[in-house]
């Protein structure tokens, strides 16, 4: 076999790697398709579901069978990540339209980790069904698998607003997408608005749709703090809000005094102790001051293990 040597500018050569590389990190794994809402990976899942019958009427099927067919067929990476997915699209608390349902320990709000994928089962919810709505009527485009022995679907026919609703995170090379979950019903009334607008040869007004979904609707609940700036996150696609615990204060049948969290921020179930100790450091911040007259600068309080 005759060695054949290829020469090229080594600056020429690692631009078109990295520019194959972080094409293949923006399109197929990190951010997800507008048109769906979806990363690869979760496209890949529901449509493993959707050819193993694992629809909302049919008996529920265990993950680890579900897993299986995503990283034997349409997504060759590994079995944890391909779960992790899954059992996430099932939590709701972190998504506010479900696409699975799952019958077993999906884990908790309290971050309480899931059940291993041979225990745990699911199939899809009612909205998970309505994403393959029309989809064997040529309504979407189909494209080869990782080698070429199967076909699945390039975005799916979803019929609400997924992104919208459920938002979804990710990073990139070079970009990244951070989109918060909204009301699911204020985002299908801003839809309505804007096709309403549409029909009618008319303008869609900023204002309206700021009345309409005023900002953010995260799954966990709490109070949205700053939407002052949801001006600019209408107009411009970036901004910030910030996300306060809803609570209330309450007296026993013995006559004390308690203080009880209904809805917390979103993302906050790993940090239960944090969010304690820092309530506790409040709390005798506020009753030195108040009742003692004298402020405390510096309190170290120490969280149970």
């Amino acid at each position: 076999m005759t060695e054949k040597i290829i020469q090229q500018n080594i600056l020429t050569r690692l631009k078109s790697s990295y520019i194959n590389y972080s094409m293949s990190v923006i399109v197929s794994r990190a951010l997800p398709d507008v048109r769906d809402g979806l990363k690869p990976v979760h496209r890949r899942v529901l449509f493993a579901m959707e050819k193993l019958g694992c629809t909302n009427t049919a008996k529920y099927k265990k993950s680890a069978r579900v897993v299986g067919d995503v990283i034997g067929k349409y997504h060759p990476h590994g079995d944890t990540a391909a779960y992790d997915t899954l059992v996430r699209m099932a939590q709701p608390f972190s998504l506010n339209a479900v696409v699975i349902d799952g019958q077993g320990n999906f884990g908790s709000i309290d971050g309480d980790s899931c059940a291993a994928m041979r225990y745990t089962e699911c199939r899809m919810s009612k909205i998970g069904d309505g994403c393959f709505d029309d989809i064997n009527k040529d309504t979407v485009d189909f494209e080869d698998n990782y080698d070429g022995t199967e076909k699945m679907p390039s975005v799916l026919p979803v019929r609400f607003p997924q992104l919208l609703v459920n938002g979804s995170q990710g990073i990139a090379v070079g970009m990244a997408a951070n989109i918060p979950s909204h009301n699911p019903i204020e985002a299908l009334d801003c839809i309505s608005y804007l096709l309403n607008c549409e029909l009618n040869n008319e303008t869609a007004n900023l204002e309206q749709l700021m009345s309409i979904m005023p900002g953010p609707d995260m799954a966990t609940g709490g109070i949205v703090h700053g939407l002052e700036d949801m001006r600019d996150v209408w107009m411009h696609g970036r901004g910030s809000f910030r996300v306060m615990s809803k609570w209330h204060q309450e007296v026993t049948d013995s006559g004390k005094e308690q203080i009880v969290v209904t809805e917390i921020p979103y993302v906050i179930k790993c940090m239960v102790r944090p969010v304690i100790a820092t309530t506790i450091l409040v709390i005798t911040e506020l009753v030195c001051a108040n009742v003692f007259g004298v402020e405390i600068r510096h309190i170290n309080v120490l969280a149970p293990r």
